[in-house]
């Protein structure tokens, strides 16, 4: 089977769904590879990197996808590529399908076999092939970069001639893969760094990573198989508003990285409490893609509500197109490669790895919760 690699054309995206480096090992396993011209610009791969390692050039998406019979790519396919995919092809890429109903609808309509890569399961051995974890480490990375560069001041304590600067205070909510890799990155900065999540088996994680486990007087939630926080009750995210307003007032930069999956970003930071935050005090919202942590926030922007700066910043991973397609191809390649028979798919639904991201096969919605949520809409 032909294994086809598009060029992105979702606005600002820059990573790749397979570096170079990654097609020996598609090779290795009987498929051939096509790469759309260009696709690996963004993230600095040229056309000649893939064909030295063995991937032929398609000059454009039409002719791509006319040849291929799986499509691997890193966003969901736009409205102008849905037409592009043939019956019978295969899609993987991250579909982020619980907000896109209606592209999956038009999936189906085509039978096209599609996998929702954001469906994968956190388990030991989806590990390789987690890439909302890859993704989420780089985003916590790159969260605290940018809180810093936004911040008025130093992030570690300074000794000088002059005087000593104190470091700076920052507050990180949700102790996930994000929340951790901010914790590490804000450390190693030389920034205080306290931390809060819902979950309580979290503590041992953030303490030895140098940061404090800040608890509130609130219900704690038991660890769950999916590595998220769950929807909370609305007097529950009241009450822990009231407290985490003491904090956030406390601190130099806040991260806010609570997500649900399917669901809306929880509101843990309203406008009435930034009035308590210091003056030049920076929070970056995480959630932002779904209507943020904190009331204000706007994606892909960075507003000042109230003298407090709020990045809503989306695009993250993007940003280091580089290591985020070295990591996606890793987990792209293995996900698919689980399914792999000697250049062929096996479909295997026993594996709870496949069941878990089938979306679309045979004209239909194969994936429960997706299923129930259209016949809901209709």
């Amino acid at each position: 089977m032909l294994i086809g690699v598009p060029k992105e054309i979702y606005p600002g995206e820059a990573r790749v769904a397979i570096i170079p480096s990654g097609i020996q090992a598609l090779l290795d396993k009987g498929f051939s590879v096509v790469v759309q011209e260009g696709a690996g610009d963004g993230a600095h791969f040229g056309d000649e990197e893939y064909r030295a390692c063995g991937a032929s050039i398609a000059p454009s998406a039409e002719s791509l996808y006319e040849q291929a019979d799986i499509i691997l790519k890193v966003r969901n396919p736009q409205e102008e590529e849905l037409p592009l995919l043939k019956e019978n092809s295969t899609l993987i890429c991250l579909m982020d399908a619980w907000f896109n109903l209606p592209m999956v609808e038009k999936l189906a309509a085509q039978k096209v076999r599609s996998f929702a890569l954001e469906f994968i399961p956190r388990t030991t051995r989806a590990q390789s092939m987690d890439v909302l974890s890859s993704m989420g480490a780089i985003s916590g990375y790159r969260s605290v970069l940018t809180g810093a560069m936004a911040l008025p001041q130093y992030f570690p304590m300074l000794m000088t001639a002059a005087g000593t600067i104190h470091p700076a205070k920052v507050f990180i909510i949700g102790a996930g893969v994000a929340g951790l890799m901010a914790i590490s990155t804000a450390r190693r900065l030389g920034a205080v760094v306290e931390a809060y999540d819902t979950r309580a088996e979290v503590r041992e994680q953030v303490e030895s990573l140098g940061a404090k486990f800040v608890e509130f007087d609130l219900e704690t939630e038991e660890g769950n198989s999916s590595g998220y926080a769950s929807e909370k009750s609305e007097e529950f995210y009241r009450k822990q508003r009231e407290q985490m307003t003491t904090k956030i007032s406390q601190a130099d930069l806040v991260i806010t990285t609570a997500a649900i999956p399917g669901k809306p970003s929880p509101r843990l930071i309203t406008k009435d409490m930034l009035h308590y935050m210091k003056k030049g005090s920076v929070i970056v919202d995480l959630a932002a893609e779904r209507g943020g942590n904190v009331e204000g926030t706007v994606a892909n922007d960075k507003v000042y509500l109230d003298g407090v700066t709020i990045i809503g910043y989306t695009d993250h991973p993007g940003r280091v197109p580089v290591h985020a397609s070295q990591l996606l191809t890793k987990n792209i390649s293995t996900f698919l490669l689980n399914m792999a028979d000697e250049g062929e798919l096996s479909v295997n639904m026993e594996d709870d790895i496949v069941a878990a991201t089938l979306v679309t096969e045979d004209g239909e919605v194969k994936h429960e919760g997706l299923s129930a949520q259209l016949a809901g809409n209709a």
